[in-house]
């Protein structure tokens, strides 16, 4: 087994079997001919990669492992910047793209934020994550992990928990397990409500997550609809297309 030292702090991945996977779980090959591997490292994830059929960029700002990949895949496009200040509409135009990678944990709800901001270009997503924010992504209704991530993503996403990485993976084992997720983009092409309002209201709901909505959206509520039943309910409770309901009242209410 060939370590890998990605993204974990310190530690090194050395599962050859985990990397095959994460490589092997992008589906959507049909509906995009390029692929951007985020934090390559030295190669773990992108050598397999590299076997299957799509134009495959890489986006990497530690420069020990651009060096890497430069002298072990010399024909591999190497973008060295920060991925979450990367402009992907200057690289890829108008064309859909995948996104894969063990991603760096300490960035990880950023990433998923830029998917989120940059749906209709990503359409694809395949990451290893630290496993309680693969789960807070993959919750349903009703979990104690269901947030405003879960919400949003779900939106305009597919989610498919994968399978769970054990510590064991890593050289030396970390003290949290990882999870492998596929965001796959869903045929909603708009909510059928403001959906800056959207955002703002899961947002408002979560970050009160233990209040009724009446009490967590007061701010924005009219009189005349805080007694329906909707907003006696907490966040967690709701589904996309309820969430999606509340901002239609909302906005044929204002406040």
């Amino acid at each position: 087994m060939v370590k890998a030292k990605k993204h974990l702090g310190q530690h090194f991945l050395i599962d050859e079997e985990v990397t095959k996977n994460i490589a092997e779980a992008l589906l959507y090959t049909d509906k995009y001919n390029d692929v951007l591997e985020v934090g390559p490292g030295t190669g773990a994830v992108t050598k397999y990669l590299l076997e299957e059929d799509f134009n495959l960029s890489v986006v990497e700002v530690d420069q020990e492992s651009i060096h890497y990949l430069q002298q072990h895949y010399p024909n591999l496009t190497i973008i060295n910047e920060d991925f979450l200040k990367l402009d992907t509409d200057a690289i890829y135009k108008n064309k859909p793209i995948g996104v894969v990678g063990n991603f760096p944990y300490y960035i990880s709800s950023q990433i998923l934020f830029k998917a989120y901001e940059n749906r209709d270009k990503i359409v694809e997503v395949v990451g290893m994550f630290q496993k309680e924010v693969a789960v807070r992504i993959a919750s349903e209704p009703g979990n104690k992990s269901y947030g405003i991530l879960s919400v949003l993503l779900q939106a305009f996403y597919d989610i498919d928990y994968l399978f769970t990485v054990h510590e064991e993976a890593f050289n030396p084992p970390p003290k949290v397990k990882s999870s492998v997720i596929r965001l796959t983009r869903n045929n909603v092409k708009h909510l059928d409500c403001d959906e800056k309002l959207f955002k703002q209201v899961v947002k408002m709901g979560f970050n009160m997550r233990r209040k009724t909505l009446r009490n967590s959206l007061k701010a924005i509520l009219h009189d005349d609809i805080r007694h329906q039943e909707i907003f006696s309910k907490r966040p967690e409770q709701l589904g996309v297309q309820e969430f999606v309901e509340i901002c239609k009242l909302v906005e044929a209410n204002k406040k």
